[in-house]
């Protein structure tokens, strides 16, 4: 029972694939298909977390193999949407740059048992990029399912460009500001080295 959460934690890295393979099925449920798998994937998040807590079991596995199931998910996401021609690839340039920066930075100054703080605005951001992928699922199986005149309306609004510019941003601004809250201990580590 104490390993649930874990497991739960490798099942959404195990979704990726499946997740990747209806996507790119490309008919309106692969897309659908997609969009549940992305769904059930977060769902998996919020249960692990809070079972680990509810257990208490967390564990040092755990706090690094659950930012990494989420880098892993959506970052595949965001990737396959510059193959699919829905986003510019140097927004999800610049979204996949700060991710891997901060997780290299996150899992080392966990491996070296250093302090580091968390940011409430990275929470924010990852609901914000899941916000996005979802939208821009969603938008998917509405146009493999000809409902035109809403696909239409979300393409004269440029709403997909709009969400991916925002979530660029404001993943741009999590990093900044994860920097500066642990700026010391960076400091700190860039002396070690």
């Amino acid at each position: 029972m104490h390993q649930l959460p874990n497991i739960l934690t490798i099942l959404r890295i195990i979704m990726t694939p499946l997740f990747i393979y209806f996507l790119f099925w490309g008919n309106g449920h692969g897309y659908t298909l997609a969009l549940a798998i992305f769904l059930l994937a977060g769902l998996t998040d919020i249960i692990d977390g809070k079972l680990a807590r509810a257990l208490g079991v967390e564990s040092r596995l755990g706090k690094i193999l659950d930012p990494l199931a989420d880098k892993i998910l959506v970052l595949s996401a965001l990737i396959s949407f510059i193959t699919l021609d829905l986003v510019y690839g140097w927004i999800v340039a610049l979204i996949v740059l700060r991710d891997i920066v901060i997780t290299v930075i996150r899992f080392v100054l966990e491996y070296r048992d250093m302090p580091m703080a968390t940011s409430n605005s990275a929470k924010g951001k990852t609901a914000l990029q899941i916000v996005a992928i979802v939208f821009t699922l969603s938008y998917l199986s509405l146009k493999a399912y000809e409902l035109t005149w809403l696909t239409g309306l979300i393409e004269q609004s440029h709403a997909i460009l709009i969400l991916m510019l925002i979530t660029m941003a404001v993943t741009l601004y999590t990093g900044i500001d994860y920097m500066v809250a642990n700026r010391t201990s960076i400091r700190a580590l860039v002396r070690l080295n």
